[in-house]
């Protein structure tokens, strides 16, 4: 069940006899002005992707809404382990609405049903950085602990754990009623038959950005969910890609993700003009390049601020 918000506009007394204004005549609050994309931005993030050889997605808003700038923004990619955002949301939104708390505790599990046949199938610590949460079946964790696993060192057993806790359909509903349109979250993670038959996670880097605007205006779920959002969020370890183009000791709350030749990483920078910033690449074989090419269009977004 979700929660929503009634604005109530106050209107002054309207004199006797006198029509009240419609409601196309009321007053209505200034929209911030955009200013027109940088010419000169445009051009150098453009023969970087160009050079790179690779499908690149950006999407680029300063919080204040005043720049922008997007290159292929409703591009389809893989999402990879971007789209544990979206699930970190749903989980605030159900500790919020009073399903649960987020210190209740979840049993660890390793055998989750394939979309496709529900079919069971079970994830390997070989294929993770983090191999503790493996040694841990039989136990319990907290909701808190699950997701700060799934988006600090992006433990893919966490999200499966939170994903069957909370419903695929259910993630979806509130990544649209956020405005997410662009990223699909259909089924938890290293679902091999899924993968062959094409039912994939996916997302655009226009969706990454309105979500991760959502929590850093503090409008995702709650203020306080969406400072708690934007708190694990900076606890991100893996900081190679959008960070390692930033100035040292810039804050950085962000999410990677990346499977074979798809390595994205989406974030919001608190510079001098916090902004959010996306960027999704597909078909660069070497991680590092990849991670590279990521890391020197945001040192180029950052230096246009």
């Amino acid at each position: 069940m979700l929660t929503f918000l009634l604005a109530v506009t106050v209107l002054a007394p309207v004199a006797p006899g006198a029509a009240p204004l419609p409601p196309a005549e009321l007053p209505q609050a200034a929209a911030p002005a955009v200013a027109p994309p940088d010419p000169a931005l445009r051009q150098k993030l453009d023969g970087l992707i160009a050079a790179s050889g690779a499908e690149v997605a950006v999407a680029f808003r300063t919080l204040d809404g005043r720049q922008e700038l997007f290159i292929s923004p409703n591009l389809v990619f893989h999402a990879a382990s971007t789209m544990k955002v979206p699930v970190m949301i749903e989980m605030f939104r159900q500790a919020k609405v009073g399903f649960f708390k987020l210190d209740d505790r979840l049993t660890v599990v390793n055998s989750f049903r394939s979309i496709v046949d529900e079919s069971l199938y079970q994830l390997s610590a070989a294929d993770e950085d983090e191999k503790e949460l493996y040694t841990a079946v039989g136990q319990t964790r907290t909701y808190r602990e699950l997701c700060e696993l799934m988006i600090t060192v992006s433990s893919n057993l966490a999200t499966n754990i939170l994903i069957d806790k909370l419903g695929v359909e259910k993630i979806q509903q509130t990544t649209l009623d956020l405005g997410g349109i662009g990223m699909s979250v259909r089924r938890g993670v290293e679902d091999a038959k899924a993968f062959r038959a094409g039912l994939n996670n996916v997302t655009t880097a226009k969706a990454l950005l309105v979500l991760l605007e959502a929590i850093a205006r503090e409008q995702a779920i709650s203020q306080t969910a969406s400072r708690e959002m934007i708190e694990v969020l900076k606890r991100q370890r893996f900081n190679d890609a959008i960070p390692a183009g930033l100035p040292p000791g810039t804050v950085v709350a962000h999410k990677t993700g990346s499977i074979t030749r798809v390595q994205h990483d989406a974030a919001v920078v608190y510079g001098p003009r916090p902004y959010v910033l996306v960027v999704l690449t597909r078909g660069i074989e070497d991680e590092a390049k990849s991670k590279a090419l990521i890391a020197e269009i945001a040192k180029v977004v950052h230096g246009a601020v």
